[in-house]
């Protein structure tokens, strides 16, 4: 499985203008044939009351990098992917830093696509292991 066309990372984040994702602080930073890397600060966006990474954070992370790995796999100019079930166990807490999370494909099929996300800290150390399951619909009319 590969990616359809190079990933233009500055496609990919200006898209994400205005939305959870900026508002997050979350950036795509790499991009191979069949992954995708970003980045999320942990600061006051991200942090839950005790000052530690919230792990609802941590799955706006792995969804948003998994969704945008998804899309690009599918033709976008008829259809997109859709999360259907995401889980996440939060391994190592944070509390200041950046996690920095990988989406790999487990299965890339005509209907459904199951990514898994690794979620770490900046000593490569485990913060977060997440996995999505997208459903790949047709693109809305209108």
């Amino acid at each position: 499985m590969s990616f359809l066309k190079p990933v233009d990372l500055a496609a990919v984040n200006a898209h994400a203008a205005n939305t959870l994702v900026s508002n997050l602080g979350i950036v795509m930073t790499e991009a191979g044939d069949d992954w995708l890397r970003g980045t999320m600060p942990v600061d006051t966006r991200t942090v839950q009351p005790y000052g530690i990474l919230h792990g609802g954070a941590s799955v706006a992370l792995a969804e948003t990098l998994g969704s945008v790995a998804g899309n690009l796999c599918v033709d976008t100019t008829r259809e997109m992917v859709v999360g259907l079930e995401i889980n996440a166990n939060h391994v190592r807490a944070m509390r200041s830093g950046v996690v920095t999370g990988t989406a790999r494909a487990l299965h890339v099929g005509r209907s459904t696509q199951l990514w898994e996300i690794r979620i770490e800290n900046d000593e490569g150390k485990l913060v977060c292991v997440s996995r999505l399951t997208l459903a790949v619909v047709p693109l809305p009319k209108g």
